[in-house]
């Protein structure tokens, strides 16, 4: 049986090629409001970043977002992000250890 090709998309925040599953898209709209987008199908310009709370961090503290999508970003977005991977990365510990 033929292997299935994993999607791989490159972090905005590590430069490393990783599962897009394993990633969080953030798009910026044409009206330019900016989104957490756990579907990865909301329509604008996406950036990636995985689901590790040290890379959340520093995108916050690098403003790395704020250059890749163009826009300024207030603190209160980057704390609703690390709030958001931090949820989801205990979620998945939690469903992998079961």
């Amino acid at each position: 049986m033929k292997k299935r090709k994993i999607p791989l998309r490159k972090s905005v925040v590590s430069g490393e090629m990783i599962p897009k599953k394993e990633m969080l898209r953030i798009t910026r709209s044409k009206e330019g409001t900016v989104a957490i987008d756990p579907s990865g199908k909301l329509p604008g310009r996406g950036a990636y970043i995985a689901i590790e709370p040290e890379e959340a961090q520093l995108a916050w503290d690098k403003r790395i977002l704020d250059r890749v999508l163009e826009t300024k970003l207030s603190d209160e977005f980057y704390q609703e992000l690390l709030d958001y991977v931090t949820h989801q990365k205990a979620r998945r510990e939690l469903f992998a250890n079961e």
